[in-house]
């Protein structure tokens, strides 16, 4: 089955109950008139946009680009050009001109669809570009199709540039089939269920986990064009939702906010997401009288296997992520040392996973589009290397401990170090720059940038220099939030850069008398929805 079928079952069985659902506000930000999408409506306009695709020769073999932010237009295009076997990119609207010229040329996209105000964003790159409310031109002739492909998305690794990863219509579907799996706490009730998330559609949490679960269970996605700490639980009032997801930003961002009695006034029966700092986690749950459920999962696995601390023993506080033989689609881990070497009871090593069953690849990721070495290193030896480091305890739960990856993770973003470094590096004045991780308290990691400038430049001005070139050649998120000058790098033995941790450079890189703290400014360069 591929997401557009499931929605016509659906259609047929929950007609008149809502599928989308917008907060006044956002209503009103976006101009569409209502706040209420039913099943129905979105099966007819599904319909009726796949007529005008296949009329203009759109099938397998095509991919279309879509920049349509958080707004239900992009699901709509999605499922009409799912029922033609086409493959849709979402782009970040974060994404900078160069990036999104790079996206469009890797992924052979053969037409872009964004809202009218993101048009000029999009345009100019060799492909055409419409609005999500024009008629698309004529198909060009198709490429070759990767069988049963629903999405490219692209995740950022630690070779620099993002890798697509080709999603299948079954991966997309194991979603669904995890999450109505799923007991109390977290089972969905069928009909009833109302799921609120700010986070991205161009990213499978949204566009996968949330939304595949809701048509799964006849219940509806709760869109906002993002997180608003100050409204959130009002927010969840207004809609009725049910549920939410999360990142470890947010739980982060509401504990900050002054007590109140809206802090328990709500129907919320459960969040859902992952990295709530052991300190917030208890604290979250007494103050506001709902259960934080970490999972882990990472674009390449899906639902195929996602782990969650859904089931008892939840251990509260230690970044538990739950038990491999939870409910749902059956999956294989594996902890192995820095030699490959399997660690035994319990232990702390890497992750490996694999579905269970004569296919370890079911329902997972296909492969990264053009890079089959990366691909067949990924599944070195059977099993997917995911570079998280985990910890098995005493029950067999997992709990996650740190990335073996050089990829930073800032407020639910994976940022490559090594895509960030050679921006910085291409700029004059710039002998050698290393990009590590930075904590940062509300963000979760904050870019670093230590550079070590060429003889004679002045510090202050090149941090200022090299803050506006990343702006512009970057999304403002890989923009480094802290720049340090030292006189050297670590290097191995080979000459080659050390990874090292931020302490290696100063005990407070930000504070340091050679620091340069751009994180305010940083936050200025969001682009703001349209």
């Amino acid at each position: 089955m591929t997401p557009s079928e499931l929605l016509a079952v659906q259609a047929a069985g929950y007609a008149d109950h809502p599928l989308f659902i917008l907060p006044e506000a956002v209503a009103e930000l976006w101009e569409t008139g209502r706040t209420v999408w039913t099943y129905a409506e979105v099966q007819a306009e599904v319909e009726r946009l796949r007529a005008a695709y296949a009329g203009a020769g759109y099938g397998k073999g095509h991919r279309v680009a879509l920049l349509l932010e958080n707004r239900p237009q992009h699901f709509l295009h999605w499922l009409a050009l799912n029922g033609l076997g086409v493959g849709v990119v979402p782009l970040n609207p974060d994404a900078a001109p160069d990036e999104i010229g790079w996206l469009l040329g890797h992924s052979g996209s053969a037409l872009v669809v964004a809202l009218p105000s993101r048009l000029e964003q999009v345009s100019g790159h060799g492909v055409p570009a419409i609005a999500d409310t024009d008629a698309p031109p004529d198909a060009p002739a198709p490429g070759e199709a990767i069988a049963d492909e629903c999405a490219l998305i692209y995740t950022s690794g630690t070779t620099g540039k993002p890798k697509g990863c080709v999603l299948s219509n079954a991966y997309f579907m194991a979603w669904g089939a995890w999450y109505t799996a799923q007991p109390e706490p977290i089972a969905l009730r069928n009909g009833l269920e109302r799921l609120l998330t700010p986070l991205p559609c161009f990213h499978v949490n949204a566009m996968g986990n949330s939304f595949i679960a809701m048509l799964a269970c006849g219940g509806a996605q709760v869109i906002v064009d993002r997180f608003h700490p100050r409204q959130w639980w009002a927010t969840a009032v207004e809609t009725g939702a049910t549920c939410f997801h999360y990142l470890g930003v947010m739980p982060a961002m509401l504990m900050g906010l002054p007590e109140g009695p809206h802090d328990k006034a709500h129907g919320l029966r459960f969040g859902f997401g992952g990295g709530v700092h052991p300190d917030h986690h208890a604290n979250f749950e007494a103050r506001f009288g709902v259960p934080l459920l970490e999972g882990w999962a990472m674009t390449e696995t899906g639902g195929a296997c996602l782990l969650s601390s859904a089931i008892a023993p939840r251990h509260v506080g230690t970044r538990c992520l739950g038990r491999p033989d939870r409910p749902g689609p059956a999956m294989e881990t594996l902890l192995v040392d820095e030699t490959g070497a399997a660690i035994p009871g319990e232990g702390m090593g890497e992750l490996l996973v694999r579905a269970a069953g004569d296919d370890p690849r079911r329902a997972m990721f296909s492969g990264y589009l053009k890079d089959p070495a990366n691909t067949d290193a990924a599944w070195d030896g059977g099993w997917f290397h995911t570079g998280d480091v985990m910890r098995r305890g005493p029950d067999g739960a997992l709990h996650f401990v740190d990335r073996r990856r050089n990829v930073i993770r800032r407020s639910g973003e994976n940022i490559a170090a090594l895509e960030v470094e050679g921006v910085l590096n291409a700029y004059p004045g710039v002998a050698q720059v290393a990009v590590v991780a930075l904590p940062d308290p509300v963000r979760e990691e904050e870019v670093l940038a230590v550079i070590v400038p060429a003889e004679g430049q002045d510090e202050a001005a090149l941090a200022r220099a090299l803050f506006d070139h990343a702006a512009a050649k970057l999304a403002y998120f890989k923009v480094p939030g802290v720049i340090l000058f030292r006189d050297s790098l670590p290097v191995t033995s080979t000459q080659k850069l050390r990874r090292a941790s931020w302490t290696t450079f100063s005990p407070d890189p930000a504070k340091d008398a050679r620091g340069y703290d751009m994180r305010a400014e940083k936050q200025g360069l969001r682009r703001q929805p349209a």
